[in-house]
């Protein structure tokens, strides 16, 4: 094994400068999950915290198959500090290696599915993981066989594991190995980094977002009280547990709130009907697309769906005749918009008790100061639209790279959003626009940038510009306008970027050849005009 101890973040303060008074005053709880799972598992061990499509888990049960998990990774030389990664579905197991990551001291780092061998590579390497784990096969891909393929080029990823495969470095072995070991857990301060989280950035290169046991749960834990979610009530989880959302509320919410998550391995609007009333379900926290089928599904099957309360819809655009109607096909549900992202979770909590406020800003700032600025980072009157600035107990501590930081953070500790809206003098903030030039399809973050990098690999392109344009269900979809300089037709340029490694989401949906683009008097391609031509094409049929 690579014996380099030195961490990428070593950099940064703990806590971070921003966070300072956060530690100083209490408003933190001062608690890792590991705490938290041990008092709940002394408190209510057979209480079911996790439901999946294959089982369940008791809090007695997570808390001995991760503490024997522990013990078993510490057997194979990983230590205090050192990253894990998982690349697992909605599976009960990564409730396991998440908390068996809090009782040893490992820093998570989780990775959606749907990324491969570009993406997963420059993560792995970037915040220099020690082990991964990924099913051995899921939805005909061969997790095992790509994590390796990634491994020949990481000289410290000693360990690939994988999850519902076999053999000794298969989850379920190394519980089986680790049980009745003797494992003396470290001390694990709560305001040390405990996730690295990539989110796509406008630079095409992802970033590596810091986060702290302090600044999940109090997210958590805020959430969990502004909704009125009681311990012993359950929700369910179909956004994925590798997302900031999934994570949060599927897989840290049980052991903060004490509350049962329902994992949903795939998402099937009749199965989380379903789901729903197997289990009263409470609420849920998703993106557009599932409140959009959820609504439809209720109606198709004339159910009300009595139990369930909230729905906090966020991470894609949510158009403001949804709320009304998503709420008129539930008996008690309330659906709001709620605004945040990997770095500054939840600055919003929705308006539940409020339905035109819920369907035409997208919520209530709670636990966050938000400033609008202007392009000189001039403060705006309330009313006037600028971009969105946040800071608050929920924020990032940084990210991995410190020049990222310098540019995301102000002196003054308030993180830059990227995104331009309003704040009003109720204390909402509405969403206006985007500044920084990313998609959100279905809730993922999309760089425009590295889509183009790719296409401009292609010897028949001149040069070529992603911009977003309307997706009926997943909000935003990937179109590429193009100049060519060669010959090549859509398939031509559709291949080379599905051979590039990239994610299929990242595959253009609409190619548009150009002889030029519209520009600004410097040159700079205009795709707000862009923006409009698609959208105006789309209408014409």
């Amino acid at each position: 094994m690579n014996e380099n101890t030195a961490k990428p973040w070593d950099w940064l303060p703990i806590p971070a400068p921003h966070q300072q008074a956060y530690a100083a005053s209490g408003i933190w709880q001062r608690k890792t999950l590991a705490d938290l799972a041990r008092e709940r598992a002394a408190a209510t061990p057979d209480f079911v915290c996790f439901i999946d499509g294959e089982g369940q888990y008791t809090y007695a049960q997570v808390l001995a198959e991760a503490e024997a998990l522990s013990a078993s990774l510490h057997g194979r030389g990983l230590r205090s500090g050192d990253v894990i990664a998982f690349q697992v579905p909605n599976w009960r197991e990564a409730a396991a290696i998440n908390l068996a990551a809090a009782l040893s001291g490992f820093v998570v780092n989780p990775i959606v599915p749907i990324y491969r061998d570009a993406e997963v590579t420059m993560m792995l390497g970037d915040c220099r993981a020690k082990a991964i784990f990924v099913p051995d096969v899921w939805r005909k891909v061969d997790y095992a066989a790509m994590a390796r393929r990634c491994q020949q080029s990481l000289p410290d990823l000693a360990h690939v594991f994988t999850v519902r495969g076999d053999g000794p470095d298969d989850f379920a072995a190394l519980v089986t190995a680790g049980r009745g070991v003797p494992f003396a857990a470290p001390e694990v301060d709560p305001l040390g980094v405990k996730m690295v989280l990539y989110t796509s950035g406008t630079t095409g290169r992802p970033k590596g977002v810091l986060h702290s046991h302090c600044t999940l749960a109090h997210i958590v834990a805020t959430s969990g009280r502004h909704w009125g979610m009681a311990a012993g009530e359950a929700t369910l989880m179909p956004s994925p547990v590798t997302h900031v959302s999934g994570y949060a509320n599927g897989l840290e919410a049980p052991f903060i709130c004490g509350i049962r998550s329902v994992l949903m391995e795939a998402w099937n609007a009749a199965e989380a009907l379903a789901l729903i009333e197997q289990h009263d379900l409470v609420g849920t926290v998703a993106a557009t697309p599932f409140l959009v089928e959820l609504a439809a599904a209720a109606r198709a099957a004339g159910t009300g769906l009595p139990s369930f309360r909230f729905f906090a819809c966020g991470g894609a655009a949510v158009p403001a005749d949804l709320i009304p109607a998503a709420n008129a096909a539930f008996e008690n549900c309330r659906a709001f918009r709620v605004f945040g992202a990997s770095e500054v979770p939840l600055v919003t909590f929705g308006w539940p008790q409020d339905e035109h406020l819920a369907a035409t800003t997208d919520g209530e700032v709670v636990d966050y100061e938000v400033r609008i600025v202007d392009h000189e980072d001039r403060e705006l009157p309330r009313g006037t639209e600028g971009e969105i600035l946040a800071r608050g107990p929920g924020m990032m501590m940084g990210y991995v790279d410190a020049a990222q930081t310098t540019e995301a953070i102000t002196p003054d500790g308030f993180f830059r959003t990227g995104d331009l809206g309003v704040l009003d003098d109720s204390g909402a903030v509405t969403i206006t626009g985007r500044k920084k030039d990313l998609i959100i399809r279905g809730g993922e973050n999309i760089s425009a940038k590295e889509i183009e990098d790719v296409l401009h690999t292609h010897p028949a392109v001149k040069e070529a510009a992603i911009v977003a344009m309307p997706h009926d269900r997943l909000g935003e979809g990937v179109c590429a306008y193009v100049i060519l300089s060669g010959a090549a037709e859509t398939g031509d340029l559709v291949a080379h970027v599905s051979a590039s490694g990239l994610a299929r989401q990242k595959i253009p949906e609409r190619f548009e050849f150009v002889s030029d683009f519209p520009r600004t008097a410097s040159g700079k391609v205009r795709k707000d005009m862009l923006r409009a031509m698609v959208r105006a094409a789309m209408t014409e049929g």
